[in-house]
Order: structure tokens, then C-alpha cells, then sequence
């Protein structure tokens, strides 16, 4: 946990996280305070608000399982990547990999979405319920020391999504689709905005390709090797940016 990430509801009235102020942990994040950083008031920890800034905060006291710390938040998150992730919905223990690298390395609009060989019963999964979907995003953020949650949205449906959402979210920008046959090199350097779509354990299949080759992605590869999604992903968009 490289940043203590703080909510709103984390800070005492009548002080504001706008700027800082005195916040109350319990649960989780006090117990790493208290057990990992082994800290002691005086001590000073790297925490950010969500969706707000990053600064620090000055151990108060730590008292069994409750943690209070004076907050002051002085500068701005990381810049996100110019990138929109399209991602053929991974296996459930895969997913939460997924979403922690994604959500660490900057992305902050992601799409899953249903593919041919994506099982149905994924969508039933357990972490994609209610809160459960941010436990990853939360993580990524701790461990890049950033505080922008992402935005992740769900298309249980192929042929809508890509015929009728895609293209309005490629326009403005380029669109790449990472398929192991795909003969174009993966990108390096992008600068301008950008939509990426990798697909599922053994890639899209032919239909798949050709209707998002039709809504205006092009193929890249990357190489002879096929790699697992988790380890796509983090080598494409470390070559992309």
C-alpha cells in the first residue's frame, strides 16, 4: 500500500478533504498503518482522497484498530493514459488482476464486454457485484499513488456494443484491436487519444475481428509469443506509452 487512500466520509466535521483536515481509519487501512508501516504519531504517510489530490498525513494516534491522522493535500494525481480499455470479460480471479494492472498503470475508462469465447456465466461472477468491483480498483490505485477512480462499464452484448457504441467512442481518436495474428507491430509512443480492445483467452474469433475492423480498429500483434491477458495488457500499453 504505497498510498493511504482516504474518503470522504474518512474526515471529521467540520474539517473538508478539499485541502486536508482530521480523518478516522478503522478496518483495513489502520490495521496496515498499525502492522505494516508500524507507525507512531509523529510519523508521516503518503495518503490521497479519491477523486481529489495527494498530500500527507501526520500519525495522530493509533489505538487498536482505529488510526487518526492530520490530512494536508498539496498536489495533483498523475495524468491518466489518453486510452479507452475494451476488454473481452477475463475469468474471475483473472478479472481482479486484470483491473488492479490496468488501474495502475492509468487507464480510466474501461468497457467489458462479451465475446464469442467468453462463458456466459462469468457476468454471474461475485466481482462484478455492488462494491466488489472497486476492492481492484482501489488496489491499482494504492499501488500507483493515484486517486482517480476509474470508470468501468459492462456490454453483455457484442454486435450492439460494437456497431453502435464503438465508433462513437474511436471518433476523435485511433482504435487498435490486439490479435495474435495480427501482422501490424503494436504502436509505440502514442500520444493522441486512443480506444484499445484485446480479446479473451485464444483471441477473437474471425467474425469478431472483421466487425471491429469494420467499426475502424486495426490489428496489432505482438510477435510470434501468445500471452496470457494479464501479461498482454501490461506489455501493450508499456509499448503504447
Amino acid at each position: 500500500m504505497n498510498l493511504i487512500l482516504l474518503f470522504e466520509a474518512d474526515f471529521s466535521a467540520p474539517a473538508t478533504g478539499a485541502a486536508g483536515g482530521r480523518v478516522c481509519l478503522e478496518g483495513r487501512r489502520a490495521s496496515y498503518i498499525a502492522s505494516v508501516h508500524r507507525a507512531q504519531p509523529g510519523d508521516r504517510l503518503q495518503v490521497g482522497l479519491v477523486g481529489g489530490r495527494i498530500g500527507e498525513g501526520e500519525v495522530v494516534s493509533v489505538a487498536g484498530d482505529r488510526v487518526e491522522l492530520d490530512v494536508q493535500l498539496d498536489r495533483e494525481p498523475p495524468a491518466p493514459l489518453p486510452l479507452t480499455l475494451v476488454l473481452a470479460l477475463p475469468r474471475p480471479l483473472v478479472l481482479k488482476r486484470v483491473l488492479i494492472a490496468a488501474t495502475s498503470l492509468g487507464c480510466k475508462r474501461i468497457y467489458l464486454i462479451q465475446s464469442r469465447r467468453v462463458e456466459r456465466s462469468f457476468w454471474n461472477s461475485k466481482v462484478l457485484r455492488g462494491d466488489a468491483l472497486d476492492e481492484p480498483l482501489i488496489l491499482g490505485l494504492e499501488q500507483a499513488v493515484d486517486t482517480v477512480m476509474p470508470r468501468v462499464e459492462l456490454r453483455t452484448r457484442f454486435k450492439p456494443f460494437v456497431e453502435d457504441e464503438l465508433p462513437g467512442l474511436i471518433a476523435g481518436g485511433q482504435a487498435f484491436v490486439a490479435h495474435p495474428e495480427a501482422d501490424a507491430p503494436c504502436p509505440r509512443d502514442v500520444k493522441e487519444p486512443t480506444t484499445l480492445v484485446v480479446g479473451p483467452e485464444g483471441g477473437f474469433v474471425p467474425y469478431e475481428i472483421e466487425k471491429l475492423e469494420a467499426a475502424g480498429c486495426r490489428g496489432v500483434g505482438l510477435g510470434e509469443r501468445i500471452l496470457r491477458v494479464e501479461t498482454a495488457l501490461a506489455v501493450l500499453l508499456a509499448r503504447m506509452f
